[in-house]
């Protein structure tokens, strides 16, 4: 869900001081305070680190940062699904990703939502610049001016330079090879777009969703939230469904990324009867184990991915593929069954989160492999989607994956 122009909602998102998801609702909500306290300003002073995998590995660095920041107005700020950027009066223009734990902080305001100060010091929220600083800058407003900061502690984040026209920033990677964004480029965002996209690919439906490079800024639970909307099965291929079914999860894309904007991302205003909010707290005593309607609650895993669905409702209407494990939820006692909403700190680890931490770790080489050398080959952009082929029929267990929105 791109968001660009001054009149866009905000998102709101609800963040957790250890980990958090890269998603649309959250840097829709940061561009909504950098608008308000950033645009129009100019930048008297900033300073950066050179971190080596926040700037490093999108190939510029922290003094490139710095010097880019220093002496120029900005003009806009926008979004598009896991991206979002900064322009100034003159390129280069600044184009930032999350990871798990990056945010923007204002200093004096509360940028994040509630949850995200709850285990912090005072001190903590106080100091400035905050703990797990990349840059931070200051405009040259006399008598109020405004501070701002990025921060990363487990440094997954990624701020890059583009040199560009700042009006055409979304014509330029890494903005240019993501998909269309549902609620802004609805002329692109068409019945027709999606049934040729799944037609195209045999992958299943889950996948295809949370593929950057078909829709932009579709993250894990939303893809579980429009399967359920529209009743199709997680794991059934893109290319099974027909016509009818297409034109449902169509509607229900539209209908939940449309809903998510219109409440500010607040998810205390989400629809009672939504997925989303009795999905949570898998395996704890007195996690809801049926919706409002009497559907039971089930999650289905295949590589190592999990769906929350509702089988009863999300019947298998063509091929779906194999190996999935379905784990039903157990009531363990205590109000687990039929519940009003709950709300709980959810413990479901995010895609976004399985994909960015494989960076952390290192695959064990026989000693084979140990000692063959090493080919050293030229490393893709991180964050760049891969091009979708034509017809796949296998699982893509290293596909691109974006997040949702948690409370």
């Amino acid at each position: 869900m791109h968001v660009d122009s001054a009149t866009s909602p905000a998102k709101v998102f609800k963040l957790d001081t250890t980990w958090h998801s890269s998603s649309t609702q959250t840097f829709a909500r940061i561009v909504h305070y950098l608008r308000q306290r950033l645009v129009g300003k100019t930048i008297a002073n900033a300073a950066a680190i050179d971190d080596n995998s926040v700037f490093g590995k999108v190939g510029t660095s922290g003094k490139e940062v710095e010097a880019a920041l220093k002496g120029k107005k900005v003009i806009s700020a926008g979004s598009q699904g896991k991206y979002f950027w900064i322009t100034f009066d003159k390129p280069p223009h600044l184009v930032m990703h999350f990871g798990m734990t990056g945010w923007v902080h204002i200093n004096g305001e509360r940028t994040a939502y509630a949850n995200y100060y709850k285990k912090m010091k005072e001190s903590d929220i106080a100091q400035w610049p905050p703990k797990f600083w990349k840059f931070h800058l200051t405009t040259d407003d006399k008598n109020d001016p405004v501070q701002v900061a990025f921060t990363d502690a487990r440094r997954f984040g990624r701020v890059r330079l583009v040199d560009c026209p700042g009006d055409s920033i979304r014509q330029h990677s890494p903005l240019v090879e993501n998909g269309p964004d549902p609620v802004v480029d609805k002329d692109v965002f068409t019945e027709q777009y999606l049934r040729d996209k799944m037609k195209g690919r045999h992958v299943p439906v889950k996948a295809f969703l949370l593929d950057q490079a078909m829709i932009s800024g579709i993250g894990n639970w939303v893809a579980d939230e429009t399967l359920y909307q529209a009743k199709l099965h997680p794991e059934q291929y893109s290319d099974t469904f027909s016509d009818a079914e297409i034109k449902r999860l169509h509607e229900a894309i539209r209908y939940v990324c449309q809903l998510a904007v219109d409440k500010l991302g607040d998810s205390d205003q989400f629809p009672d009867h939504w997925l989303f909010k009795h999905r949570w707290g898998k395996g704890d005593k007195g996690a809801p184990t049926e919706l409002p309607n009497g559907e039971k609650i089930a999650f289905i895993t295949v590589g190592g991915r999990t769906s929350c669905y509702a089988p009863g409702v999300q019947k298998k209407t063509g091929a779906v593929v194999s190996g999935a494990k379905e784990e039903p939820v157990v009531d363990k006692g205590g109000a687990g069954k039929k519940s009003k909403a709950v709300k709980k700190e959810p413990k479901e680890e995010d895609d976004e989160e399985e994909e960015e931490a494989v960076e952390e770790k290192k695959p064990k080489r026989s000693r084979k492999q140990a000692a063959a050398p090493i080919k050293e080959e030229a490393e893709e952009p991180e964050d760049k989607p891969k091009a979708a082929p034509k017809k796949e029929a296998v699982v893509e267990e290293g596909r691109r994956r974006s997040t949702r929105l948690r409370k």
